[in-house]
């Protein structure tokens, strides 16, 4: 059912980047975003149903509402797919952290030090700490960039799939539009969505119920550790 209203759906940009080393400057790495739906059917078919060309009806005349950043990486395949990334990047994430550490310690010899050294002496280890900013940040933007096209990569998948299941829900419970509100408004035109029109969680339970993955265990703990400051270029006097 590759109707134009597929064809929309596999366009919607969901670019999701390292957004604690976007705001902070860290090496952490992003939890998964998304709904957190309740436990799923066990998994009926390992044959996910992909798109045809054959034209769609939407003859219905509810409106509906989707998080389509949730619904995709609130699956299970979504949520596997994630972790798996995250564990990818660890190596990434701890030479960030290192880098980010180091420079903290530069920062803080001229901190403390500066005062007491020559024009020379100082010059060179801001000349040094201003190098090393460079080079992280770089590093930073290039993990950013890397790690958001691979999770872009997860989405586009798993969208590809759930496509059709969001056509069919629409077609059997009378909606004839479906819109994403994966973005808060005035980002997106939609100003507020009631849980009443929202198919996240149904959609959802019919891709793991369609899908062969299984909900992964339940984390020990699943509170995030403090993220280190932003290594921030230190000021000319």
């Amino acid at each position: 059912m590759k109707s134009k209203f597929v064809r929309v759906l596999l366009a919607v940009a969901v670019t999701l980047t390292f957004s604690a080393l976007a705001q902070t400057g860290s090496a952490a790495i992003p939890s998964s975003p998304g709904a957190t739906p309740a436990n799923p059917p066990a998994a009926a078919s390992s044959n996910l149903p992909v798109a045809n060309p054959s034209p769609v009806a939407m003859t219905g005349t509810k409106v509906g509402a989707i998080n389509i950043e949730g619904a995709i990486f609130g699956t299970n395949e979504g949520r596997k797919e994630v972790e798996a990334l995250q564990k990818k990047f660890e190596p990434k994430q701890n030479e960030l952290k290192g880098q980010n550490d180091e420079l903290e310690a530069l920062k803080k010899q001229l901190d403390t030090q500066g005062p007491k050294l020559n024009d020379d002496a100082a010059a060179n280890l801001k000349k040094q700490i201003e190098s090393k900013q460079k080079l992280f940040d770089r590093a930073v933007q290039d993990a950013q960039e890397e790690y958001g096209s691979q999770q872009q990569d997860i989405a586009s998948k798993i969208l590809q799939k759930m496509a059709p299941m969001i056509i069919q829900y629409a077609q059997d419970n009378g909606f004839g539009m479906i819109v994403d509100t994966s973005k808060p408004w005035p980002q997106s035109p939609i100003l507020v969505a009631g849980e009443g029109v929202d198919i996240t969680k149904p959609v959802v339970d019919i891709y793991n119920a369609k899908s062969a993955v299984a909900a992964a265990p339940p984390r020990a703990s699943t509170t995030p550790k403090p993220a280190p400051p932003r290594a921030s270029a230190p000021q000319k006097q």
